[in-house]
């Protein structure tokens, strides 16, 4: 039994909540994650788990456990990165992870820069609309939207992005301009679920929260395709003011309800608290984080429109 993996993979099961979650974020068949458990409790001649039909949690003994698992897998983890020289010199590979639409349109700008300010540097960009483990991942950086639960990472904050209802000036020319949250439910809705439930969108009327049924004629899997469809006069959407900032810049959407729109989200660069942080991601902490501030800050939605629509 390699006693490493054997942690390695009990740790993602913790993290993941049950064998069969953690088998499909490690990509391995789920008879390989139940032996690996099992090898390791005989090993140690404890239980890990109580089991049961409905929920997979950790015994005393498996607390114990879980946290010099921790402690050992960091220490071998920052072993190896002081071998490769990565606390002597900014070199090695960085692995950063951004959602898709602020990481394509925003991040890879600074990256680009970044990479021909640090030749010895490689990096692996992972963009996904999914929060990922950190740790379990092997991710050194993420770049988070919105409140970070409590945990042991370490945020620094680069600036904020809000929720934004855009539409065409020909939508809007053809069926009218909402004025209240109440008028959209005579309205077509172009759904983008990561953002907003497809039929029914959270405003915010007063200070208190209100739900307001939408008509959905469209659903999208992605926020480029919410962007796309509203251009094209599909009806009205929501998703966070940086999915839109071109389309608004140009004069293809313009923004609706703006008093109505919940409060910002905090954009964050995150990463782990090791004992020793390698050179590499002290350099594109310092490097990234300004420039992703001065974006950020010149995203500010323009002035509505919507009255000479």
């Amino acid at each position: 039994m390699d006693r490493l993996e054997a942690m390695s993979t009990f740790l993602a099961v913790v993290e993941a909540g049950s064998l069969s979650a953690a088998a499909r974020q490690m990509k391995t068949p789920l008879t390989t994650v139940s032996r690996k458990v099992s090898e390791l409790e005989s090993h140690l001649r404890i239980k890990l788990f109580n089991r049961s039909s409905r929920q997979l949690a950790l015994t005393d003994a498996g607390s114990s456990y879980l946290a010099a698992c921790k402690r050992i897998l960091a220490d071998v983890t920052e072993a190896e990165r002081m071998a490769s020289g990565e606390y002597t010199a900014p070199t090695g590979e960085l692995t950063v992870t951004a959602p898709v639409s602020l990481g394509r349109t925003h991040l890879i700008p600074i990256l680009a820069d970044f990479l021909k300010t640090y030749p010895d540097i490689k990096t692996n960009l992972i963009l996904t609309d999914v929060v990922l483990s950190l740790f379990q991942e092997q991710v050194d950086v993420g770049l988070r939207i919105g409140t970070l639960p409590d945990s042991n990472l370490i945020a620094v904050r680069v600036g904020t992005t809000r929720p934004v209802v855009c539409a065409s000036p020909a939508y809007l020319a053809a069926r009218g301009t909402p004025r209240t949250p109440d008028d959209l439910a005579g309205h077509d809705c172009i759904s983008y679920p990561a953002i907003a439930s497809p039929d029914v969108w959270t405003l915010v009327v007063g200070k208190t929260p209100v739900a307001v049924p939408m008509h959905p004629r469209l659903i999208v899997s992605n926020a480029e395709a919410a962007c796309d469809a509203a251009c094209s006069g599909i009806g009205i959407t929501i998703a966070l003011a940086h999915h839109f900032h071109a389309a608004l810049r140009c004069g293809a959407l313009i923004t609706l309800l703006d008093e109505f729109q919940p409060s910002t989200l905090p954009v964050n660069l995150v990463y782990t608290a090791d004992r020793f942080l390698p050179i590499k991601v002290r350099a594109f902490l310092d490097f990234a984080a300004p420039r992703l501030k001065r974006v950020l800050a010149g995203l500010k939605t323009p002035d509505r429109q919507a009255e000479r629509a």
